[in-house]
Order: structure tokens, then C-alpha cells, then sequence
């Protein structure tokens, strides 16, 4: 795929990320942030440690104090060469030293303290064994919207990724289904995502018949059928930001049963967009979806949110789920994605990622939500 590639965050964009998180840190009455590598990492500061060190790698933040990174001292150098590296002192250890009491001496002994959700135990124990007197709480528990809300420039990003995935469907509707697995078919969706920019593929879920009742089935060895009702759902990460659709398209004409479950799925989908806009619970959005497919008989088939955040990982808060009373901020991004699901017979789903904008909400994927007829 061939464009302007998008320019990348500044140190200053690091910069202010980090002081906004010492805020919301300190209104949530937390002592600090401990960060540790995975997606709030790179949100933070543009440096990804090795996925798979066993090292102590944490980015302390706390009001009043300017940002430390501790980092093994084998990875400094890469830790240096991070965007976000000029806002924040790093302070390194060696093997044979103790990463816990040097992170210790950062930290106030009795505070309380948002830590990463994907934190290893091992460092989190070793942390409470050394400072007896903290307390932590996950970050998604104590500041869930701290990736939420998206700047101008995420804003595009997360278009481009939209973008990208609605070329995918445009293409994978051309392709021949009937005599043809799902993983067959998969395969297709994962190599289109990747020739129109993208560079994580995290899910392509293909599934066929029957297999569509099941949400979440991803693909197997079943061949397609014609007469077949199929759920495309896919997404991964472009430049950094997600992407994730879903269409449902059938291999030759419909009955008029899985043609009428298909215009109500569409239906509260549309529900389910149009009750988006600042002020309003995610939870509206959930009941707008749902209140159209239990009013037609179906709701015991809807079996689950109607839609999850979306950014720097595929799945974030907020969720449009009931009892999410979080109001609907300018700039959030998630899924819509209400769905029917008729047990061993096959199932409906239609996703497009919205983001809340002044005045309502704006879809980040416009491919027909019609249904689509393939060979």
C-alpha cells in the first residue's frame, strides 16, 4: 500500500500525555502510576521493552516529581531512543542489583498506586514485600478512561485504520466462498489487512452456518456452503491504532427469515449509533441496540455488549454494556456492534467503530451495511 505516512508523536505529545496522567492520578487520590511495558507503556512514552523480558521495567509517575523510567541497563540504550525518552529521567540497574529497592526509593512508602493491569505478579509482589505499607489498584479500575478520549491526531489514525479495514471488505466480497474453508478465507482477510497498511492482524473471524451463532468462533476447517449466512469480523492494529469490522454477507440469495434477522441487526446497529453523543451513558448506547432486537422476539439471542473501546490495543474501555454509567466524551472511539445468534443455524452481526464527536457521533468504517450476496 502506497501514501503519506502519517507523522509520528512528538516528545511533547509524550510529554503532555504523562503530566495528564499524573493529573487524573492525583484527582483519582493515587499516590503514582506504575507503568509497566505493554500498551499504556507505549501510549506513555513510545518505547516497547521486549515482550518477553523477565527484567524489571517500570515508568514511575507521581504529582510534584518528574517521570522515571527503571530499565534494565541492557536495554537502556533502546529505552533512550524513544520519542517520549527526552521527558523523563532513566534510571537503570545491572543484574546482581535489586530493581526493587532503587523503584522503592521513587515511591511514597504508604501511598496507593494505579499499576498496569498486565503487570507481572512477581514484580508486584516483590514491590508490596519491599514497601509494606502501599497499596495498588488496577489501572483500568482506578483511571479506565486514561487512553479514552483521542486527540486530533489519534482521531486520524484511527480513521486511517478504519479506512484500511473497509478496503479489506471491499475486496474479501469479491473473493469465491462457496467450496472454500473458513480458514481459507481468514487467511484472505489477514494478507488484505496487511496489503493495506496494516501491521498487526489480531482476529479474523470467519464463520460459516452453524459456526455463525457462536461470536466469537474465528475460523476452522468447516468448507462454506451455499446457502451459507457468514460473519466477517477483523481487525489488528495500522501505525499503531486499531481497526475492527464486522459484516455479515451469504453465498447466494437469502431466505426471507436471514434477510428479515438481517435488517434488524442492521436496524439496531443504526439504533445503537444514533444514540451516541456527549453526555450520554454508554449504557444508552447498549439499551438503543438491544431495544430493537428484544422488541422483534429476538433478545435472548443478542448475547452480548454491544460494543468495547478501541486505540492502542483492539479492545479498551469504555464498554457499552448496561450498568456503564461512564458519560460519552468528544474524541472516544468504539464499537457498535449489536448481533443475533440462532443456535445451530447461523448468526448476524454488524460492527462499525464510532467516535463521539460535539454534537453525535461519527462512523470510522462506511461500507454498505445491506446485506451482501457472495459466490
Amino acid at each position: 500500500m502506497t501514501g503519506t505516512a502519517p507523522a509520528p508523536f512528538a516528545t511533547d505529545d509524550y510529554r503532555a500525555r504523562m503530566e495528564r496522567a499524573v493529573r487524573e492520578a492525583a484527582d483519582a487520590g493515587l499516590a503514582g502510576l506504575l507503568v509497566a511495558p505493554g500498551p499504556d507503556l507505549v501510549w506513555l512514552t513510545g518505547y516497547a521493552p521486549p515482550a518477553d523480558t523477565e527484567r524489571l521495567t517500570l515508568l514511575v509517575l507521581a504529582p510534584g516529581e518528574d517521570p522515571v523510567l527503571v530499565v534494565p541497563a541492557l536495554e537502556a540504550p533502546d529505552a533512550a531512543k524513544a520519542a517520549g525518552a527526552p521527558a523523563l529521567t532513566l534510571r537503570d540497574w545491572t543484574d546482581g542489583r535489586d530493581p526493587y529497592a532503587l523503584t522503592a526509593g521513587l515511591l511514597d512508602p504508604r501511598g496507593r498506586f494505579g499499576i498496569s493491569d498486565n503487570a507481572w505478579a512477581m514484580h508486584l509482589l516483590h514491590l508490596q514485600r519491599t514497601l509494606p505499607g502501599t497499596s495498588y489498584a488496577s489501572l483500568t479500575e482506578a483511571l479506565p478512561m486514561l487512553r479514552a478520549v483521542k486527540d486530533a491526531a489519534e482521531l486520524e489514525l484511527m480513521a486511517a485504520a478504519g479506512a484500511a479495514a473497509d478496503r479489506t471488505f471491499e475486496e474479501i466480497r469479491t473473493v469465491r466462498f462457496s467450496g472454500r474453508r473458513e480458514s481459507e478465507v481468514g487467511a484472505d482477510l489477514a494478507g488484505l489487512l496487511r496489503r493495506f497498511g496494516h501491521s498487526q492482524v489480531d482476529f479474523t473471524i470467519v464463520a460459516s452456518g452453524p459456526n455463525g451463532a457462536n461470536p466469537h468462533h474465528e475460523v476452522g476447517d468447516r468448507v462454506i456452503e451455499h446457502g451459507d449466512m457468514v460473519v466477517l469480523d477483523f481487525g489488528g492494529l495500522k501505525d499503531g491504532y486499531g481497526s475492527d469490522t464486522s459484516r455479515t454477507v451469504h453465498v447466494g440469495e437469502p431466505t426471507e427469515e436471514e434477510r428479515r434477522v438481517h435488517d434488524l441487526v442492521r436496524e439496531a446497529q443504526e439504533a445503537g449509533f444514533r444514540a451516541v453523543r456527549p453526555g450520554v451513558a454508554c449504557q444508552e448506547v447498549d439499551r438503543a441496540a438491544r431495544a430493537v432486537i428484544a422488541g422483534a422476539g429476538y433478545g435472548e439471542y443478542f448475547i452480548h455488549r454491544t460494543g468495547h473501546g478501541i486505540g492502542v490495543t483492539t479492545h479498551e474501555p469504555p464498554y457499552m454494556i448496561e450498568g456503564e454509567e461512564q458519560p460519552l466524551v468528544p474524541g472516544m472511539c468504539f464499537s457498535v456492534e449489536p448481533g443475533v445468534y440462532l443456535p445451530g443455524r447461523f448468526g448476524v452481526r454488524i460492527e462499525d467503530i464510532v467516535t463521539v464527536t460535539e454534537d453525535g457521533g461519527r462512523r470510522l468504517n462506511d461500507t454498505t451495511r445491506e446485506l451482501v450476496i457472495v459466490d
